[in-house]
C-alpha cells in the first residue's frame, strides 16, 4: 500500500515514480542496461539531494501535517516493541471504558512499569473505535486510577501523548470532562513516583495537559504540542482556517521551539521524511532516552522530585524583564 505524501513531498514522489518505472522496463541489450543502471545512480542522487533539502527545511506546518499522518506509530505500537510482560486495564469504575486511552502495567529492559497512552488508529474504522485519540472523562479517571496503582506499588508511569484535544460533545460535558482534566492536573502534581512523558504525535490544549504533568517531557521530532491546534488558532483570530500554515508558524508548536522554551527536555530523532517512513525505528530511538532518564529519576528523593516537578511547570510562560 502507497504511503500518503503530502503537497511538498511531490517533488520526491515524482522521482520516485521515474524511478520505479525505469527500474520495471526491460533492457534488451547489455548497452541498455548499463545506460539503465546510469540513469538510475543519477536519479537516486538526485531524490537525495531533494530529500535532504525539503526534510531539512520543514515549516511549522509541514511538521502538524507529518504528526498527522495515519501510519504514524501510535502507542499502542510503541507499547509492542518496548513493554513486555503487559496486562491492560479497562474502565474508569464510573461509567466504562474509553479506547481512546491504552491503560496498563508491564515491563521496560526487564523492571515494572505503568504505561498510559493515547490511541489514535492507522485508519478510518480503528480511528472511529478510538474517537480518533480523544479522551472522553472516563478515559481521564481510568488514567488517574492506573497512576494511583502505580504510586502504590512504586512503579514509574510513561505516557505517550496523541491527542487532537479532549473530546467536545455533549454527553463528554454532561460526565464533567473539564472536571476530570483539572482534577488530572491537579493530582498529577502530588502522584509520588517518577513520570515521562513523550508526545509522540499531537499534543492539543487540555486533552493532552490532562495526562501531562510530568517530571520530564520528550517529543518525537515532527510532533507538536500547544494550547490550540493551528485550525483553531486560525478560526479565531483570522476566521479563516485556510491560514492554519501561518498560525502554526507564530504558535511555536514545534519539538525544537518548545526544546528552547524548556517547556520539554528531550527530542526524539525521527528517520528522513518521518516516523512513518520507519516506524520500528523512531521507536527504537526511544529506548535509551527512556532508560537513562528513569535512572535518573529513580535516584532522586521523593520530595526533591515533587518540588521540581512543581517548579517545572511555575516556570511556564514567566517573563523577564531586564
Amino acid at each position: 500500500m502507497a504511503l500518503q505524501t503530502f503537497d511538498f513531498e511531490k517533488p520526491i514522489v515524482e522521482i520516485e515514480a521515474a524511478i520505479q518505472a525505469l527500474t520495471d522496463k526491460p533492457a534488451e541489450t547489455e548497452e541498455l542496461e548499463v545506460e539503465k543502471s546510469r540513469q538510475l545512480a543519477e536519479l537516486e542522487a538526485r531524490k537525495n539531494a531533494l530529500q535532504q533539502e525539503i526534510y531539512g527545511n520543514l515549516t511549522p506546518w509541514n511538521r502538524v501535517q507529518i504528526a498527522r499522518h495515519m501510519e504514524r506509530p501510535r502507542s499502542q505500537d510503541f507499547i509492542d516493541q518496548l513493554i513486555t510482560d503487559w496486562h491492560e486495564i479497562k474502565g474508569d469504575r464510573y461509567f466504562h471504558d474509553d479506547a481512546a486511552v491504552i491503560c496498563g502495567l508491564g515491563r521496560f529492559e526487564g523492571e515494572p512499569i505503568a504505561v498510559i497512552g493515547q490511541q489514535k488508529g492507522h485508519d478510518t474504522r480503528e480511528n472511529v473505535t478510538r474517537n480518533f485519540g480523544m479522551m472522553h472523562p472516563e478515559g481521564y479517571r481510568k488514567a488517574l486510577r492506573l497512576m494511583t496503582i502505580a504510586e502504590r506499588f512504586n512503579l514509574p508511569i510513561l505516557i505517550l501523548i496523541d491527542t487532537p484535544g479532549a473530546y467536545p460533545g455533549i454527553g463528554a460535558e454532561e460526565r464533567g470532562q473539564s472536571e476530570a482534566i483539572a482534577r488530572n492536573i491537579m493530582e498529577m502534581f502530588m502522584v509520588r513516583t517518577p513520570m515521562i512523558g513523550v508526545i509522540i504525535g499531537e499534543g492539543a490544549s487540555g486533552g493532552a495537559l490532562g495526562v501531562g504533568v510530568v517530571d520530564r517531557m520528550f517529543m518525537l521530532e515532527n510532533s507538536w504540542y500547544c494550547v490550540i491546534s493551528p485550525e483553531g488558532c486560525a478560526s479565531i483570530l483570522w476566521r479563516n482556517a485556510a491560514k492554519a500554515p501561518e498560525s502554526a508558524e507564530v504558535l511555536k508548536l514545534t519539538a525544537e521551539d518548545l526544546k528552547r522554551f524548556e517547556i520539554v527536555e528531550r527530542v526524539i530523532p525521527e528517520p528522513l521524511g518521518g516516523a512513518h517512513r520507519d516506524p520500528r525505528q523512531t521507536i527504537e530511538n526511544l529506548r535509551q532516552p527512556l532508560i537513562e532518564t528513569l535512572a535518573e529519576l529513580k535516584g532522586k528523593e521523593m520530595e526533591t522530585l515533587l518540588a521540581e516537578r512543581f517548579n517545572k511547570f511555575r516556570r511556564v510562560g514567566v517573563i523577564i524583564e531586564e
